[in-house]
């Protein structure tokens, strides 16, 4: 009967677990998905204009990376998660996502340095797309290893319900910044703050290999 009742809650160290991963796995997706609800906004700001094929083609190469690179992001986080730990993978995916909204929040525009800051913003979705990937599988992995079921079964979806919230508030903000003309960089300096800390935060786990 003690072995059952023990089962039906999570211990302190899970819920602090699910916790730190929910607001993360968020906050991933909601820095992901912000520059897609406004990529109407900040393609005009960060490609060229005077040629509109190649601005329509730099726009979509800078839309499809956060998505056609996610297999690789699998082989490298896989990879980091089994051979150093989950916690790790955890870590290091909010930092990377981190480190590029600070550096999109920061980047000049196209008027300002030309070229290079459409190539910039290229690889900052690069690496977003790759870290979201990682992020999410990552922190699903590490609470099978962490719970065991029949509680894994929910504390696992919740990481899907994070990425869903994540995307959702992202549309909010990126509505809000459209429509009243609040500055856009803002909204990425907000999602970078809170992904560092959760990063730093996501260090006192305890690793589960």
């Amino acid at each position: 009967m003690q072995a059952v009742e023990k089962r039906q809650s999570l211990t302190r160290e899970q819920k602090e677990a699910v916790g730190l991963l929910s607001i993360g796995t968020m906050l991933e997706y909601f820095d992901l998905m912000l520059y897609v609800h406004m990529a109407v906004l900040l393609n005009e700001l960060f490609f060229p204009k005077t040629d509109p094929f190649t601005s329509s083609l730099l726009s979509a190469l800078a839309f499809c990376s956060s998505y056609i690179l996610r297999p690789f992001a699998a082989l490298i986080f896989g990879y980091i998660g089994d051979n150093i730990g989950r916690k790790a993978t955890v870590v290091i995916t909010t930092f990377l996502m981190s480190f590029s909204c600070i550096v999109m929040a920061n980047l000049p525009t196209y008027s300002q340095i030309g070229i290079t800051a459409a190539w910039i913003v290229t690889i900052c979705r690069i690496i977003q797309g790759m870290s979201s990937m990682g992020e999410v599988v990552g922190a699903e992995l590490y609470l099978c290893e962490m719970i065991k079921p029949p509680l894994r079964y929910s504390a696992v979806s919740s990481m899907t319900v994070a990425a869903t919230v994540g995307v959702t508030v992202a549309l909010g903000v990126a509505f809000f910044v459209t429509s009243f003309g609040i500055k856009w960089r803002i909204a990425f300096c907000f999602g970078a703050a809170v992904a560092l800390k959760v990063s730093i935060s996501r260090t006192i786990l305890r690793d589960t290999q």
